[in-house]
């Protein structure tokens, strides 16, 4: 199966110029003088191949060489050595406003975006409605997009990018601009898409996010492909790396007097012996795949990974959730369900809490994990509001509060005087 993009010892450079002038005289002035440039490597060597229809995540940290990736893709920039093909039409969205002509309107822009893609003036026609009602930017869609906020700009791009019927889908993470709405639409849409076959390449630092969408991923470090294959392995690789360069840091920190007293702050966020560790937290379904964005009335699973170097015996595990306005929901252990855990032996393993329906309703919220001993008053592992929690509706009837109490309403019945219950009896 040919792959719909192959990248073969793909490098990129830049030159970086240095003491540039400010201004024409002062280039005339100075000519060559005292002008010095360096090269600078955004990607070495990079080798990937992208199956058709597949979902693809990026991660690394910033100036990995994800976005540069991702515009060699798209055909903004070339290689500097190496080749690169891409077999299907390219739909993009990789910076904020990319592609728009600040003096035409929103629909011109349309029209614009679609011409430049290779689409007819008639299938724009066909698709103009569409890509506006999805943008939900009212009568804004005739004004000069220069004056557009940067929320109606997202919308406005992402809307033409995911309507032109692209064969491959590039996205920054430009999406995180949008307001709640528009992220839970752009994921709804980006399901579709995956199911109707469009190949989806999306750079993101959300890996709970990149984890439950994507099937495969790439993580580049400093220009360089580290790893890619499967989602979770990948992921769980970066995550590990991460750790290890914390834990260093923190390491050299409290090696060094002059600053012992940074280190307090992260003693408030997360404490505890540290024989016993949370260094992961999944969102499952009831199908006990990966869920970033689990729906109100539907099963949550919330599977906390561990890590030990010394058997810990009989731990209990513990978890807090707070409304993102700070609200404390609930704050289940595994103890008040009278679960023994046994005795940890060393290495990495995971541990369930269940939620067979989710009472909470739509919104944000923030998880708090914990480890201590069976009386609760060792603390191997404290981390308070470490995670995200986004709640999506779902099957659950109710929109408006917190959460739905489950309860059901009887039909009224008539009362008889005389009856059980009446005021005056």
């Amino acid at each position: 199966m040919n792959p719909i993009i192959s990248a073969q010892q793909v490098s990129k450079q830049y030159r970086v110029h240095r003491d540039r002038p400010d201004s024409l005289k002062e280039a005339v002035v100075r000519r060559q003088k005292n002008r010095s440039s360096s090269q600078f490597w955004a990607l070495k060597d990079v080798s990937l191949d992208i199956e058709r229809g597949s979902f693809v995540g990026l991660i690394g940290h910033n100036g990995s060489g994800k976005t540069t990736l991702l515009k060699l893709m798209a055909g903004i920039h070339t290689p500097s050595s190496g080749q690169l093909k891409v077999n299907g039409r390219v739909s993009a969205l990789l910076e904020l406003g990319s592609g728009f002509h600040p003096e035409l309107s929103g629909r011109e822009n349309i029209y614009l975006n679609g011409a430049i893609l290779g689409l007819t003036r008639k299938e724009m026609d066909l698709a103009v409605d569409e890509i506006i009602e999805f943008s939900d930017i009212g009568d804004f869609i005739d004004a000069p997009v220069k004056i557009l906020s940067s929320g109606m700009y997202v919308r406005l791009g992402f809307a033409v990018a995911v309507h032109v019927d692209p064969e491959i889908l590039l996205i920054d993470e430009v999406i995180a601009v949008g307001d709640e709405a528009f992220q839970r639409k752009c994921l709804e849409h980006l399901y579709e898409l995956r199911r109707a076959g469009t190949t989806i390449v999306l750079v993101s630092h959300s890996l709970p996010l990149v984890e439950g969408l994507c099937d495969e991923v790439g993580w580049l470090d400093h220009g360089a492909l580290m790893q890619a294959g499967e989602a979770t392995e990948v992921c769980w690789a970066y995550l590990d790396s991460v750790n290890a360069q914390e834990a260093e840091k923190l390491r050299d920190e409290d090696d060094d007097p002059i600053h012992t007293d940074t280190s307090l702050t992260e003693i408030e966020v997360r404490r505890g012996s540290g024989e016993m560790r949370i260094f992961h937290v999944d969102y499952l379904d009831d199908q006990w795949l990966a869920n970033p964005l689990p729906s109100s009335g539907d099963t949550l699973v919330i599977r906390l990974w561990y890590e030990t170097e010394t058997p810990v015996d009989d731990p209990v595990f513990a978890i807090k959730l707070h409304h993102a306005t700070g609200v404390h929901l609930a704050s289940p252990n595994s103890a008040l369900q009278q679960l023994h855990t046994g005795s940890i032996s060393a290495g990495r393993g995971y541990v369930d809490f269940v939620i067979d329906k989710l009472a909470l309703l739509a919104g944000d919220y923030l998880l708090s994990t914990s480890i201590t001993d069976r009386d609760r008053m060792h603390v191997h592992d404290a981390w308070e509001r470490s995670h995200s929690l986004r709640i999506v509706p779902g099957s659950s009837p109710e929109r408006e509060g917190l959460t739905d109490l489950l309860g059901k309403w009887q039909p009224p019945v008539p009362h008889q005087k005389g009856s059980p219950g009446h005021p005056n009896r």
